[in-house]
């Protein structure tokens, strides 16, 4: 797994890292020694290298401060877009609504996600792309966009008018409560009304492999098994976003 997220630092090229050393109160101070010994030696030569390796107890909310004061002070602001037609990734949704509510007390779904740009306010008009998406009897994709108002923002536990990037946002919404529950718009976008991203159902992708196939068990000292090539028709779990879905890849640069 960390030599998974190595490789993904790696492909992201990022700057900032920071290392926690989780769990140290289940074990003697000279283990956790020697465990650092180790993590320094496993990040030699990867971007991680020189990185802080700070101890900490999750549970115990040991050196949690030391984290928090690490990331303020030495990380700094992403620059916040608050000018752009606002634009919010959806992460989790959900119906509010309890069992045997009365017609009259029904609330809409509740999105929630981090907002990318742009600054979001209650009564706004907003849309969700793909929105509902279904095939006709020709097997085409159709997507209708969902058409909405926000009818509340909070943010923890406070109540907003107008919600800017950074953090995790609730939106309230006008949107039939069946359509949010148990995250079913995990992966769609929500924003200003004609201003989100257009709908693709293919892509033409650069894309980067990795040379070893990491986070699988090997046995002894065997070496990580390569990645193979990309085959035609061959099925792959695509992230975009918070979206996880399918794709098949149609062709390969050889056939293009």
């Amino acid at each position: 797994q960390t030599s998974e997220h190595l490789a993904a630092i790696e492909i992201m090229k990022l700057k900032h890292i920071l290392i926690l050393q989780n769990k140290i109160d289940l074990i003697k101070e000279a283990q956790a020694l020697e465990q650092h010994e180790q993590i320094l030696k496993f990040i030699e030569g990867t971007v991680a290298e020189g990185a802080p390796v700070i101890p900490i107890s999750a549970q115990l909310k040991y050196n949690i401060e030391v984290v928090c004061e690490y990331i303020t002070k030495k990380i700094p602001i992403p620059v916040r877009d608050f000018t752009s037609e606002p634009r919010l990734i959806i992460i989790r949704s959900f119906d509010v609504n309890k069992p045997g509510s009365e017609v009259e007390e029904l609330r809409g779904g509740v999105a929630g996600g981090s907002i990318l740009r742009g600054v979001l306010k209650v009564g706004q008009e907003i849309e969700i792309r793909p929105g509902l998406v279904s095939k006709d009897g020709e097997g085409k994709l159709t997507c209708r966009p969902i058409y909405s108002r926000i009818v509340s923002l909070f943010a923890e536990q406070n109540d907003l008018m107008y919600a800017v990037p950074g953090g995790l946002i609730g939106v309230g919404t006008k949107v039939d409560p069946t359509l949010c529950r148990a995250d079913r718009m995990v992966g769609q976008v929500l924003g200003a009304v004609g201003h989100l991203p257009n709908i693709y159902t293919e892509l033409e992708i650069s894309y980067y492999l990795l040379r070893r196939l990491l986070g699988v068990r090997t046995e002894g000292d065997k070496k990580a098994a390569k990645v193979q090539k990309l085959t035609k028709s061959e099925v792959l779990m695509v992230n975009i976003g918070s979206l996880s879905t399918g794709g098949r890849v149609i062709a390969v640069k050889a056939d293009l």
